[in-house]
């Protein structure tokens, strides 16, 4: 893909989680590494209306010690404050090489209620069931996470794992594929959703059964990445403009 295409899939997939309540108003951010020293990276301006509204001229090139990756990229932009995030999380392994960190609200209410992240249910959504198979991790401290050592500590409580619950505070999601990164949040969310919904009609949460693993198969990325990916897009073109 050119630049120019990374960054209009960046875009897309900000806009893709704000249309899905990932985030709100001005706060999460996306990021896509380019190369060893370069990442693209949703930065804000003096006339940003959010990230719903994100365009591909709000994803700027950096370099990993956050200055522009070309002459101009940072003209009237201003990289977010918990770019550490990004860095730290790409440092951390070579197949993250997309991040997404949001604000799910029910992410959040289902950490900060004492609900761990369990694999509650099957095939209604098989990725998410494998994804919180052995919990989603939590790091445990509510703070901006705006320099390195934060960051390495957020990447350690992640635990090598796909995702990890910032409490009160929102998510980090690393993938290789921007798609990857926002669709394993939609994931997280729908299962803190479901839970909560369990918990407010009085039940008790469960893992599904051990045997039941055996016939919850990878269907695929074709089908859990990029038809997954299509309906995220056709979902967000039909909403009103």
């Amino acid at each position: 893909m050119s630049l120019e295409s990374q960054r209009a899939l960046v875009a897309q997939g900000c806009r893709v989680a704000a249309a899905r309540g990932l985030v709100d108003g001005m706060l999460g951010h996306l990021s896509l590494r380019i190369d060893d020293e370069h990442l693209l990276i949703r930065c804000r301006s003096d006339t940003d209306t959010g990230v719903a509204f994100t365009r591909p001229g709000d994803i700027r090139l950096i370099t990993f010690d956050g200055s522009e990756g070309a002459p101009g990229e940072l003209d009237g932009y201003r990289v977010p404050n918990e770019l550490p995030i990004h860095l730290e999380t790409m440092r951390a392994g070579a197949g993250h090489r997309a991040v997404a960190h949001l604000h799910p609200p029910a992410v959040v209410a289902a950490d900060l209620a004492g609900i761990a992240i369990r694999p509650i249910y099957g095939a209604f959504d098989i990725p998410g069931a494998w994804l919180a198979r052995g919990d989603v991790p939590v790091y445990e401290r509510a703070v901006l996470i705006r320099n390195a050592r934060l960051g390495q500590d957020m990447v350690a409580a992640m635990g090598g794992r796909p995702v990890v619950i910032c409490r009160g505070h929102g998510i980090t999601s690393a993938a290789g594929s921007v798609e990857q990164a926002v669709l394993q949040a939609i994931s997280v969310d729908a299962l803190a959703r479901m839970s909560l919904r369990v918990r407010a009609a009085g039940g008790t949460l469960r893992d599904i059964d051990d045997d039941d693993w055996d016939d919850l198969p990878d269907l695929g990325s074709g089908f859990n990445i990029d038809s997954a990916w299509r309906h995220e897009v056709a979902r967000l073109s039909a909403q009103p403009s």
